[in-house]
């Protein structure tokens, strides 16, 4: 069964929000409204509607790091996620969790970064080196 993703969420400016997800971070936008914008996340609908966002806190432990929560997140294949977190770098995005490398030799290895986007929406971008090891436990 072939799916999409579709989530929605707040950001406070749209076209600052574009800026972020179709120049930064090099996504493409879809549809849109004077109070929404559909951007194709990594193959999926993100939709983002002109409002308030979550409040967020840093609530979710993974391995001996606090992540914010809630959050949305992408996970890539490991060259993919390379090239993505060079792409940040030289952008100058600001890094609530640096690149990183969790569960090192263990089942579920992976690489992970966290930012914000403009409205404060947390986005994790994680990367396997084998996708098939995403749900192993």
């Amino acid at each position: 069964m072939q799916s999409f993703f579709h989530l929605a969420y707040h950001v406070r400016d749209l076209d600052e929000s574009r800026h972020f997800y179709c120049t930064l971070l090099g996504r493409k936008e879809g549809r849109s409204t004077e109070t929404w914008v559909d951007i194709d996340f990594f193959g999926h609908q993100l939709s983002l509607h002109l409002g308030e966002p979550f409040a967020v806190t840093n609530t979710g432990r993974v391995g001996e790091h606090w992540v914010p929560m809630p959050h949305l997140g992408v996970i890539l294949a490991m060259p993919d996620w390379q090239t993505l977190a060079d792409r940040l770098v030289k952008q100058g995005i600001v890094f609530v969790m640096a690149q990183s490398i969790r569960f090192a030799g263990q089942p579920g290895e992976q690489a992970t970064m966290f930012f914000l986007d403009p409205a404060g929406n947390p986005i994790e971008v994680k990367g396997f080196a084998d996708l098939q090891q995403v749900y192993v436990v």
